[in-house]
């Protein structure tokens, strides 16, 4: 499925490859970088949220690919990758967003279950960056970026899965960003720490914990994770970036005091992941939440009225130039007048 906009296109016009992008973060992502007229090829089970995220990146003036794909499955992600390639010319940015998990006590979860959450969150990411390399490495060219969380660093309660896949993909980056270095590579990794966010993901994923699954507060909406995703494809030489206050306070506090953090997530954060209710979803792990209901997610989730659209520390983090800029200025402002106030004493 492929639609195009009419008319005059910009002039830096990427191809472009989302993961995940069937519904909450990747489907934000997906119309971001449409917004820009970028090319963006769709990759994720859900066959309703993929045609109605390709219909959303269109309408946005973008032009839509839909591969239907298990990202677990290397092959499979392999030729997703040379059909992108194969319709839009190349890849310039592979975005690997797609996960799984499962909200439970980590003695409550089954071997293959836990077997499933790596594939998908951890696999499909190594499988994902294989893919794109296999297109890049050859032109000398391209970014990807690992969608990763504040969770790569700091591990918290109910999500043991997830959090160890995350943990892997934070190492593996850091190993292939060292080769691509080594080799003098022109092909970019950066990674995009995320906070906690207002997705579908609480009502899909399998939970076996009482009530219903949900972010720890503070949320913010999938639109600020996309702003980053997009900032971060285009500006790669940062080897990541951290998007909201939480996810600053979390990592820092957890490099400072790790133990204390234990403790307190130990008493805290099993309550602070649960609301009142009764969790519906029978979750996603094997097969997509859409699946035969034919049901569109969307990229937001239960929790708009508490979500956040942007953060001070977003601004910050894609500034981070022009702050350091004028800081050097105002400090050497701040020196000559100083000389001269010494000068005419």
């Amino acid at each position: 499925m492929a639609g195009m906009l009419s008319g005059a296109l910009p002039r830096h016009r990427r191809a472009v490859v989302v993961t995940g992008a069937s519904g909450g973060v990747g489907r934000a992502t997906a119309l971001a970088f449409a917004s820009r007229g970028d090319r963006v090829g769709l990759l994720a089970r859900g066959r309703e949220g993929l045609a109605a995220a390709a219909d959303e990146v269109q309408r946005a003036g973008g032009e839509a690919l839909v591969v239907p794909v298990d990202v677990a499955d290397a092959k499979a992600v392999e030729d997703a990758a040379q059909q992108v390639a194969d319709a839009f010319g190349r890849i310039d940015v592979w975005v690997n967003n797609a996960f799984a998990g499962v909200f439970s006590a980590f003695t409550d979860i089954s071997p293959d279950e836990f077997r499933r959450v790596t594939e998908v969150t951890y696999l499909g990411c190594v499988f994902g960056t294989r893919a794109a390399l296999r297109h890049m490495l050859p032109a000398n060219h391209g970014t990807i970026v690992q969608v990763g969380s504040a969770l790569a660093y700091r591990g918290i309660p109910l999500q043991s899965a997830y959090c160890g896949a995350k943990h892997a993909i934070q190492g593996f980056n850091e190993s292939l960003r060292c080769e691509l270095l080594h080799e003098g590579s022109r092909v970019r990794t950066t990674m995009v720490q995320l906070p906690a966010l207002n997705t579908p993901q609480f009502d899909w994923v399998l939970s076996r914990i009482p009530g219903r699954a949900r972010p720890v507060a503070p949320v913010y909406q999938p639109e600020l994770a996309a702003r980053a995703i997009v900032h971060a494809a285009g500006h790669p030489r940062r080897r990541e970036y951290w998007v909201g206050g939480s996810t600053a306070a979390t990592l820092i506090a957890n490099a400072v005091a790790p133990g204390l953090l234990d403790r307190y997530l130990a008493r805290r954060g099993f309550d602070a992941q649960r609301d009142e209710g009764e969790h519906s979803a029978t979750g996603n792990l094997w097969s997509p939440a859409d699946g035969p209901h034919g049901h569109d997610f969307g990229a937001h989730g239960r929790f708009d009225a508490e979500s956040l659209q942007g953060s001070a520390e977003e601004w910050v983090s894609r500034n981070r130039g022009r702050i350091g800029a004028g800081l050097l200025v105002g400090g050497l402002g701040a020196a000559v007048t100083a000389a001269g106030v010494r000068r005419r004493g």
